[in-house]
C-alpha cells in the first residue's frame, strides 16, 4: 500500500526551471512512511547522515505514529542516554549521556530555540532529530551531551489528508488532522490540528493544537513561507510517588495509575509563534534559507509534592490507612522569545577540491520572567493511600505573582567546510563565535547582575568513505555553559552575592570514532560510534565565602559506545533500535565534602547522577499478510541513583509494548496498541525523596484514514 501511494506521488512530483537553475522536487518517500531517513537538518543544512560525523538518531513521524508517543517527553524517554530528573513534570531537566540539557534549553525546533519549561506535543512534527555529543559549532552554548530538534511538517506540492482517531484507557481521546492543499502551480497550505483529553484516574490533561503553514514559490528561485503554531495545554500532574529505602535500593511503592493531588492542582501551557521563511536559491546551486520567528511561552504550574506522614522501610507497612501528606509546589513563567536564523549551503570546486560549505549566522532575543517556588499558602490537607483522586480541592491563595527576570540575547556566527581529500577521504572543519549577553533581577530587586560572554567553539574530523555504503569518522567538538543557562545567576546566601554571574563559562568536548553502513540492499542504516564526553572545568562553590565568584575547578565525563539501527531488513520487516553503553563514567574533580553518614550530595570519585550503564529502545514490526502488520518494542534503561542521594540506586527496567494493525484497504487502518504489557511499576525518573512512575499498562485502539 505505502509503495504504491509513494510510487503514485512520485508520478506527480513537478519540475521548475529557474532560468539557468532547475529545482525537482524530491520523491523521496515520507517520515509518515518510513522508519529510516537518510537525509537531516540537525547539522544545518540538508546532510547525508553520512557525513556528519557524530551520532544521530532519527524519529520518523511512522516511528511516533506506530509507538503512539503523542508528545515530545514519550520520544524521548525512547531515546537512548536519555534520562530524566523527576519533579518538574514537563522537559525541565532533560539529561543526554549524564549531562544536563540545560532545562530543556538544548531542544530545538527547525534549529531554532524552542522555549524551555513548557509541554510539547508531536501533532506537528515530521520528525525528531537527536544529535549526541558537543555541539556548539552548531548550535550555540549548551549542547553538552547533544541536542534534540523537532522538524516541523512543511507543505508539498501534492493534495494529501489523513486523519486519525485514538481511544484508550484512562478515558483518552485523540482527534488528528494533516491536511495539505495545493492551491497553484507552486503554492500549497497545509494544516495540522489535534484534540486530546485523558482522565487518568485524576491526573488529567486536555489540548488542542492548530498549525497552519502556507508556502509559495515552492521549488523555485525564491519560495516564501507563513507558519502559524498554537498548542494550549491545561493538565493536572501526577507530580510523584514517594520512595522507601531499601538497604541502599529504591523501592517504588504506589500503584502507577494512583493519583493523589488535589483537584485544585494544574499545569497549564501554552505554545504560540509565528514564522516567516525565506528560501533563495542560486544560479551554482547554492541555497541561502532565512527564518524569522517570534513566539510568547506561558506556564503555570501548582502541584501537591506526596510523602508518607510518618517514617515507612519497608512494602509491608504501606495499606490503605497509610497517611500520606500534600505539600504545595508551585512554578510559574513567561517568555516571549524572537529568533533570526539565516543558513547559507552550498558545494563547489576549488584548489581542485570539492568542498560542501555551509555558514550562517543566528540571533535570539529571550524575555522570561519565573516564580519557581510558588506555593500555595495555607493547609494542604492529607489523605490515605487507599483513597487516591480524594477529590479534595482548596482554594487557589497565593499573592500576586512575583517574577524573577531574566533577559538573554545571543549572536552567532558560524561557517563549516567539509573537504574531499580525494574521492574516499574528507576533511571537517568548522568554527563559531558566540556573543552571549543576560541579565537577572530578582523579586525584591535585591539581587540583580549581568554578564556576557565571547566564546569560540570548534568542530574537526575526518571521514573515510570507502564506497557508497560505508563511512568511517574521527571527530572533535566542543561546548559550553553560561553562567546564564538557568535562566538565573547563582545565588550564595552568605554574602548576598551572584558569585556564578562572575564565573567563566563551563567548557566540555566530545572526541567520538565511529562507522556508518548502509545494509540490507540500501533499506537499512546501522550505525556505531565510541566517545568519551568531558566537562573540564565545572562550577563549583569556593569554601571561602568571601569570594565574589565560583571555582571552575570540577571536572566529569562519561565514556561509551552508541548503536543506531533503523530501516527495512526484508521487505514487510522494519527494525529500529537505539542503545547507549556507558560503562565509564565518574566525578573526576569536586570540593563537595563527603556527609558524616556517607549520603548527601555527589562527591569527587562518584558515578554521575542519572547515568545508566545501559539505555535504549527496540521497535520492529512485521506485515504477515497485506493487510494485517503487528510489531512489538522493549525501552529499557538500566540502574541509577537520582542527583543528592548519592547512596541510593533505583533498579533499571524494561518496558514491553506491542501492536497489530489491519488496513480495510489502501487508505483506512485499525491499529491496536499494549504499552507496558506486563504492568510493570518503576521509577521511571528519579529526584531525592520520591519519583514519578512509568505509565501503567496502556490499551489504545486507532482508526486511521487517508483521503
Amino acid at each position: 500500500m505505502l509503495a504504491a501511494s509513494v510510487s503514485s506521488w512520485a508520478q506527480n512530483a513537478p519540475e521548475a526551471t529557474l532560468g539557468t537553475v532547475t529545482v525537482k522536487e524530491s520523491a523521496e518517500i515520507q517520515s509518515k512512511d518510513t522508519l529510516l531517513i537518510k537525509k537531516t537538518t540537525v547539522g544545518k543544512g540538508k546532510q547525508d547522515i553520512k557525513d556528519i560525523p557524530q551520532s544521530v538518531t532519527i524519529f520518523t513521524e511512522k516511528l511516533m505514529a506506530d509507538r503512539n508517543q503523542d508528545d515530545l517527553r514519550e520520544v524521548l524517554r525512547t531515546t537512548a542516554g536519555v534520562t530524566f530528573q523527576a519533579g518538574e513534570t514537563g522537559e525541565e531537566d532533560v539529561r543526554l549521556r549524564g549531562f544536563s540539557l540545560g532545562q530543556a534549553g538544548d531542544i530545538y525546533n527547525d534549529g531554532m530555540k524552542d522555549a524551555p519549561l513548557i509541554e510539547r506535543d508531536t501533532f506537528n512534527n515530521d520528525r525528531v532529530e537527536v544529535l549526541k555529543g558537543s555541539a556548539s559549532m552548531l548550535f550555540g552554548k549548551g549542547s553538552t551531551g547533544g541536542v534534540v530538534n523537532q522538524v516541523n511538517k512543511a507543505p508539498l506540492l501534492i493534495d494529501q489528508h489523513e486523519a486519525a482517531y485514538t481511544l484508550g484507557t484512562g478515558k483518552y481521546h485523540r482527534l488528528t488532522g494533516d491536511f495539505n492543499f495545493v492551491t497553484g502551480e507552486n503554492a500549497a497550505l497545509r494544516l495540522n490540528a489535534m484534540a486530546q483529553e485523558y482522565d487518568n484516574h485524576g491526573a488529567k490533561q486536555d489540548k488542542r493544537g492548530i498549525a497552519p503553514t502556507f508556502a509559495w514559490g515552492i521549488g523555485t528561485r525564491d519560495e516564501f513561507s507563513v507558519g502559524l503554531y498554537y498548542l494550549d495545554i491545561k493538565g493536572r500532574p501526577l507530580y510523584n510517588h514517594p520512595w522507601i529505602n531499601n538497604n541502599g535500593k529504591i523501592t517504588p511503592t504506589l500503584p502507577a495509575k494512583n493519583y493523589y493531588g488535589l483537584d485544585s492542582d494544574h499545569l497549564n501551557t501554552s505554545s504560540k509563534y509565528v514564522t516567516l521563511g525565506h528560501i533563495h536559491r542560486f544560479d551554482d546551486g547554492g541555497e541561502l534559507q532565512t527564518r524569522l520567528r517570534h513566539g510568547q511561552y506561558e506556564r503555570d504550574l501548582l502541584a501537591s509534592v506526596i510523602r508518607f506522614s510518618s517514617p515507612i522501610t519497608s512494602l509491608s507497612q504501606i495499606n490503605g490507612n497509610t497517611p500520606l501528606s500534600r505539600t504545595s509546589k508551585g512554578r510559574i513563567g513567561e517568555s516571549e522569545m524572537t529568533q533570526l536564523q539565516s543558513d547559507y549551503t552550498n558545494s563547489f570546486d576549488l584548489g581542485g577540491k570539492k568542498h560542501d560549505l555551509i555558514a550562517g549566522l543566528d540571533y535570539y532575543h529571550d524575555d522570561a520572567k519565573r516564580n519557581s517556588n510558588y506555593p500555595n499558602v495555607g493547609t494542604q490537607p492529607g489523605t490515605i493511600v487507599g483513597n487516591p483522586d480524594s477529590g479534595t480541592s482548596v482554594p487557589d491563595a497565593r499573592s500576586p505573582v512575583q517574577f524573577n527576570t531574566f533577559k538573554a540575547q545571543n549572536i552567532g556566527l558560524y561557517v563549516q567546510d567539509v573537504m574531499s581529500l580525494t574521492s574516499t577521504v574528507k576533511l571537517v572543519g568548522g568554527l563559531r563565535y558566540d556573543r552571549f549577553k543576560a541579565s537577572y533581577r530578582n523579586v525584591d530587586g535585591s539581587l540583580s547582575n549581568e554578564r556576557s560572554d565571547g566564546l569560540w567553539s570548534p568542530r574537526i574530523g575526518a571521514i573515510f568513505q570507502p564506497d557508497e555504503l560505508s563511512s568511517y569518522y574521527v571527530s572533535y567538538g566542543s561546548s559550553y555553559n553560561t553562567s546564564g543557562d538557568t535562566y538565573q545567576f547563582g545565588v550564595n546566601v552568605n554574602n548576598n552575592t551572584n558569585r556564578a554571574a562572575k564565573t567563566d563559562p563551563e567548557k566540555s568536548r566530545n572526541f567520538e570514532i565511529g562507522a556508518k553502513w548502509e545494509l540490507f540492499e540500501r533499506r537499512a542504516l546501522l550505525g556505531v560510534a565510541a566517545f568519551y564526553s568531558e566537562k573540564y572545568n565545572e562550577r563549583n562553590t569556593d569554601p571561602d565565602v568571601a569570594a565574589q565568584q565560583e571555582l571552575l575547578s570540577g571536572k566529569r565525563h562519561a565514556a561509551g559506545m552508541e548503536f543506531n539501527l533503523a530501516g527495512r531488513i526484508v521487505p514487510g520487516w522494519e527494525v529500529f533500535w537505539n542503545h547507549t553503553w556507558i560503562p565509564n563514567a565518574k566525578i573526576d574533580k569536586s570540593n563537595v565534602a563527603l556527609a558524616a553518614n556517607g549520603g548527601g550530595a555527589q562527591v569527587q570519585g562518584d558515578r554521575p547522577a542519572l547515568t545508566p550503564k545501559h539505555s535504549g529502545s527496540l521497535w520492529t514490526t512485521y506485515a504477515l499478510t497485506s493487510k494485517l502488520r503487528v510489531g512489538g518494542g522493549l525501552t529499557y534503561r538500566g540502574k541509577q541513583n537520582p542527583d543528592g542521594a548519592r547512596n541510593m540506586t533505583a533498579a533499571g527496567f524494561a518496558t514491553i509494548d506491542a501492536m497489530a494493525e489491519y488496513s480495510f484497504d489502501e487508505k483506512t487502518s485499525l491499529k491496536l496498541s499494549v504499552f507496558n504489557l506486563k504492568d510493570k511499576l518503576y521509577a521511571d525518573t528519579l529526584y531525592r525523596g520520591f519519583y514519578a512512575p512509568g505509565a501503567p499498562r496502556t490499551v489504545q485502539l486507532t482508526l486511521k484514514t487517508r483521503f
